[in-house]
Formats: structure tokens, C-alpha cells, sequence
């Protein structure tokens, strides 16, 4: 366990959570120790998902936990209602940045996703005449995603941030418009509830996550993130594998609502 005086005397009044590393380990489901923690605290505060996932995905895991606060999908890019399953706020990258994107990508031979408002595209054809929000590369080793994101640390339209994919253990690179990542997504979440990010708690475990750990008043990262992730947290809970949530809900986060 790590501390800053960040923490110092927040009441916390909302939560985040990242999912993959985070809710979810490598068998993508969730643990019963973590489902049990996230509900609870939910029936106290709003709760909801920031990750860098697409839609659907988002929604059936916010289902599965019951959550009914607006839920952040595409790394920020879109907000969405869990209960319809439709977006209610979105970002959009842009089709000639995300066509300059994807053509990049299928030169190297990379996979990738794309999210637009009727769902995901996996082919360059897929994706003209869409309104992308944000663009995937997937199944990239460490080396190549790092490469990758520098490539675009200039761009002026876009950022580039690098995930772990903890279901297979490589990298994927998340590409959004400029200025937005899960900060951007948890506070447009904070002003439809009235919340503000510095009166939430936020948990992740990999470089996307930074924008909201250092946004939010509470920041916990698991112990399976990388070093630089752990070193801008407030506190360090234990590897997913180890129900980590849960601990540094009931431990963290409950204490200080």
C-alpha cells in the first residue's frame, strides 16, 4: 500500500472503475468477492465503468453489476446509458483521422476495432462514411505499442495511449481525438450526476488509466499495473487476480464515504 496527501479527508461520492486489470481479470468474468464490493458500494454512491472498451461490452458488464449511472466507454470518447444500451454523449475522432488510422495499421498488419454509433467496424471498408469515436489496434507486443504511441505523441488531432490486454497478455494502443481520454469521460459523467471528479474514486491498472487516477480525489491502482501507473496513485490494492477491487473498495473507498 502506497499514500499521498491527495487522499487526505475526500468523502468520496462517487466511484470509477477501469475493467479489464481491474473488475475483470483474464477470464473476463467477475469474481463474486468483486461483484459483492462494487454492488454494495453502489447502493451508497453512483458507480460506474471508464474503460477502453466498445459499447456493448460496457453495458453487459455494468448490467451484470447492476450499475444505472451513465457508463464511459472507447477511453472517454462516449458516455453511455446502461439501460437503454444507447450513447448519450460521444466524441468523434473523425473519418479522415480515422481512415489515416486504420490504413496505417493495416499496412503493418495489425488487427483493430473501431466504435461508431451502430456498433464496431474491424475493416477499412467498414469504416467510411462512419462517424468514428475511437480506433484500437490490437494483439500488439510491449515494443510495438510503445513505438506505436510515440508515433503519434505529435499528431495535433489525436492521442494515442497504450492498455494491456490482460487476456492474452499484449498491448493494444487506443487512438481518440485530442484532449480526449477517461478524464475527459469521467467528468462529463460527473456533471450528469453532480459530481465532481475530485469527490470520486478511481481504480485502474494501465497507462489509459493515468488521465482519470490523477483527475479523480482517490486514485488506486492494482497491483498488476505497471510501476509509472502505481507511482500517480494514491494507494496500491492488490493484482486482479487477487479480488484487488474488492479489497480497495472495502478498505479505500468505503471508509471514506
Amino acid at each position: 500500500m502506497t499514500g499521498n496527501p491527495r487522499d487526505k479527508g475526500i468523502v468520496v461520492r462517487g466511484a470509477t472503475f477501469d475493467l479489464d486489470g481491474t473488475i475483470i481479470g483474464a477470464d473476463e468474468n467477475i469474481s463474486p468477492q468483486v461483484h459483492s464490493a462494487v454492488t454494495e458500494l453502489a447502493s451508497l454512491v453512483p458507480v460506474f465503468i471508464a474503460t477502453g472498451r466498445e459499447p456493448e461490452d460496457v453495458i453487459m458488464f455494468a448490467r451484470q453489476l447492476g450499475l444505472t449511472t451513465p457508463q464511459v466507454s472507447d477511453g472517454g470518447a462516449a458516455i453511455l446509458d446502461p439501460v437503454s444500451g444507447r450513447a448519450i454523449w460521444t466524441a468523434s475522432l473523425g473519418e479522415t483521422d480515422a481512415a489515416e488510422i486504420v490504413r496505417m495499421l493495416d499496412r503493418m498488419g495489425s488487427a483493430f476495432v473501431a466504435t461508431h454509433a451502430n456498433g464496431t467496424a474491424r475493416t477499412l471498408d467498414e469504416i467510411i462514411n462512419r462517424d468514428i469515436v475511437r480506433v484500437s489496434a490490437l494483439d500488439l507486443s510491449h515494443s510495438a505499442a510503445e513505438a506505436l504511441a510515440h508515433e503519434f505523441s505529435g499528431h495535433p488531432n489525436v492521442d494515442a495511449v497504450r492498455a494491456k490486454l490482460p487476456y492474452n497478455g499484449l498491448w493494444a494502443v487506443d487512438f481518440t481525438r485530442s484532449g480526449v481520454d477517461k478524464s475527459t469521460g469521467i467528468s462529463q459523467v460527473g456533471e450528469s450526476i453532480g459530481v465532481k471528479a475530485a469527490d470520486m474514486a478511481a481504480a485502474g491498472d494501465s497507462f489509459n488509466d493515468l488521465p482519470m487516477l490523477r483527475t479523480s480525489g482517490l486514485s488506486i491502482a492494482m497491483g498488476n499495473a505497471p510501476e509509472q501507473v502505481k507511482a500517480a496513485a494514491d494507494f496500491v490494492a492488490p493484482p486482479v487476480e487477487e479480488d484487488g477491487l474488492a479489497f480497495a473498495i472495502r478498505e479505500y473507498i468505503l471508509p471514506r464515504v
